[in-house]
């Protein structure tokens, strides 16, 4: 009987920290397994899943107390993921393990079944980081999580399907072998269901605002009756976005990884994150939260599109915590357990009606709502939020014939090539920023430097601020547009066709909310 202390780790928001289980197995005392150290229900559960594996694995019990310490101690634990390295910790505690010198550079995690089989958990991808960091060689983690991990260069891992199996590894009894995912695969790899915008016939106006909404990383609202294709529209975004970096890849990687999301044979996600949360989301559900902070549908959707369609069905409570992350990048949750920090770098895409029924101004249906009810049904979307989307476009009708007679407009490849093309203006330009990688993430200091208009376009823009009552934050947006439509065309400076262009896409805040 002693002390074993065995490697691990947990996750707090989006980053992990390591935990080391100090086990003392003692002949004395009261029969019983205890763990301290902060741990939730789930931790505390533990005992019974572990005693009973060990049992069922021919480890007979102890007759004195178990203590089972989670260091450090002020930071609450949370999951099953203890389980295994709790398993090993008795068994090498009460010196049943062949072999020991090669525990301190190894770490584990994973989910204890009854019979003693080790379950996926979630958050492996940010403790792999963080052991790697640490200067851990080796990480056991559950099969279905092993090549997940097996993404963090440098670091070992083994995949354990039971008990036995891992403390072979441990002893060096098993002839296990580190899993190795192969990265050029995953780059090389194409998607070929992919939707293509040639497949949308008409709205040519609206996939210039999409190609310029994707380009600088603007935020959009698509506004039309229903049927005309926003949903779409939008849907065909990941079109043409552009590929993900590792780092990009990496960091959304682990939200997904973190919530649960990941899918088993995609241990790292290669497109970029599309979700499109249905109206009746909660506050939490979109935004994030819970007793223990959990990320919500805004940091899921993280380097990608977050699609809300029938935007003022939303609550609007929902709507309204969307100001501060859409401004900042970023989801700051305080509980009493724990505070958290989720990054949300999204392109939010908003789609809705003109009115309550639909059909306001539409040249062949009547519309049925009363004055006081579309003022009303416009109004669930409130002016703060409406001044952080940069490009409001109208979404027509196209009627029949024109459907039957038009040919297919701009494809996806075409879009995508303007796309790569401002973005690789934009990546130039923004070398030397750690956080600002496209235009629609400029602050004021970035505007001045890298925003330079021309006489003529000052003009221009002075004219219709005054004209059409603009706040000061719809000018900066105006002119973070201008940029990106400048990129696009392949300019360096800012033209008054360049701003023309730009307040285009802000006139429905004049036509519809003043």
């Amino acid at each position: 009987m002693g002390l074993a202390k065995i490697q691990s780790g947990a996750v707090s928001g989006v980053e992990a920290f390591a935990v080391e289980l100090e086990v003392n197995v003692s002949s004395f005392g009261e029969v019983a397994m205890v763990v301290v150290g902060l741990p939730d229900a789930a931790v505390r559960e533990s005992t019974f899943r572990v005693s009973t594996a060990l049992d069922n694995n021919g480890f007979s019990r102890f007759v004195g107390r178990t203590t089972i310490n989670l260091a450090p101690a002020d930071i609450r634990k949370e999951g099953p993921l203890f389980d295994l390295p709790m398993a090993i910790g008795v068994i090498a505690a009460s010196g049943k393990l062949a072999a020991t010198e090669g525990l301190e550079a190894t770490a584990m995690v994973g989910e204890l079944a009854l019979s003693g089989d080790v379950r996926r958990v979630r958050g492996v991808l940010p403790i792999a980081l963080e052991m790697r960091r640490m200067g851990i060689r080796r990480l056991l983690v559950p099969a279905e999580n092993a090549a997940e991990a097996a993404v963090v260069e440098g670091l070992e891992v083994y995949a354990v399907t039971n008990l036995r199996e891992a403390i072979g590894v441990v002893e060096g009894t098993t002839a296990a072998t580190p899993v190795v995912v192969d990265r050029e695969a995953w780059e090389q790899e194409s998607d070929e269901d992919a939707l293509d915008y040639s497949d949308v016939k008409g709205q040519e106006a609206a996939k210039r605002a999409i190609t310029i909404a994707v380009a600088g990383g603007h935020n959009l609202l698509m506004i039309g009756p229903p049927g005309t294709g926003k949903s779409m529209l939008a849907k065909r975004i990941g079109s043409i976005l552009p590929p993900m970096t590792l780092e990009e890849a990496l960091e959304t990687t682990k939200i997904h990884s973190i919530a649960g999301l990941l899918p088993p044979n995609r241990p790292l996600l290669r497109q970029r994150p599309f979700r499109s949360p249905h109206h009746t989301v909660s506050d939490i559900g979109l935004l994030g939260g819970g007793s223990h902070p959990a990320p919500g549908e805004v940091s899921l959707a993280h380097h990608g599109v977050l699609f809300l369609d029938e935007l003022p069905e939303f609550q609007r409570s929902a709507l309204e915590v969307l100001r501060q992350p859409l401004e900042d990048g970023i989801v700051t949750i305080t509980r009493a357990a724990a505070s958290a920090t989720f990054p949300c770098q999204i392109i939010l895409v908003a789609a809705m009606n003109p009115c309550p029924c639909g059909f306001l101004g539409d040249p062949k249906r009547e519309c049925r709502c009363s004055r006081l009810q579309v003022q009303g049904y416009r109004n669930r979307v409130s002016g703060p939020l409406l001044d952080r989307i940069d490009l409001h476009i109208e979404v027509p009708a196209t009627r029949f014939q024109a459907l039957q007679n038009m040919k297919s407009g701009m494809s996806s490849a075409a879009m995508r090539e303007q796309v790569m093309a401002a973005r690789e203006r934009q990546a130039a330009r923004f070398r030397g920023h750690r956080t600002i990688r496209h235009n629609g993430a400029m602050g004021r200091r970035e505007i001045e430097a890298y925003c330079r208009l021309d006489d003529e376009a000052v003009g221009t823009l002075h004219v219709a601020m005054s004209d059409m009552h603009f706040s000061a934050r719809a000018h900066d947006r105006i002119i973070k547009v201008s940029r990106t439509i400048a990129d696009i065309d392949g300019a360096d400076a800012i033209t008054a066709t360049h701003i023309h262009e730009a307040l285009q896409y802000r006139t429905l805040d004049r036509n519809f909310w003043l």
